[in-house]
């Protein structure tokens, strides 16, 4: 696909981020790392939660999607890194087995003011389990390196 610079990116561009699976081995194991709560690493309680079962934590499910962006569009580009995301809404419980879809929506491109060598992208981004249905969505913010006046 060849690397991508700033301006390669327009207003509703969708790119697709490619999918992941995910395994109850993995929630168990995040969440006793990083979100011990009993409906995140105990099955059993799980099943008397709201849940009514095991469920990856917020984060994981976050951290599931960074894995896609890094992969899917990230490693093709001039990426400078990130200021953080506007929003993040866990919007449906991943469970183990679930397969996760991830995409981004180019929402704004700006040329830096104060950086001339880089741009600034705004993206809405999601997540879809196997069923459809919505789990993660967020807005990002993205610095991209400008393509050189020599290319």
């Amino acid at each position: 696909m060849g690397i991508h610079y700033f301006e390669d990116f327009h207003v509703g561009d969708t790119f697709d981020l490619g999918s992941i699976q995910v395994t109850e081995e993995e929630i168990l194991a995040f969440a006793r790392q990083f979100d011990p709560q009993p409906f995140h690493i105990d099955p059993e309680r799980a099943k008397d939660s709201i849940f009514h079962g095991l469920v990856a934590s917020g984060w994981h499910t976050a951290s599931l999607f960074m894995r896609l962006l890094a992969d899917g569009l990230l490693r093709e580009t001039i990426s400078i890194g990130s200021p953080g995301v506007d929003e993040v809404r866990w919007r449906n419980p991943v469970r183990p087995g679930d397969r996760l879809r991830a995409t981004l929506t180019v929402l704004e491109c700006n040329p830096s003011r104060s950086r001339p060598s880089m741009g600034i992208v705004r993206s809405a981004c999601e997540m879809v389990n196997q069923k459809g249905e919505v789990v993660l969505t967020l807005l990002g913010i993205h610095f991209f390196g400008r393509r050189p006046a020599n290319l």
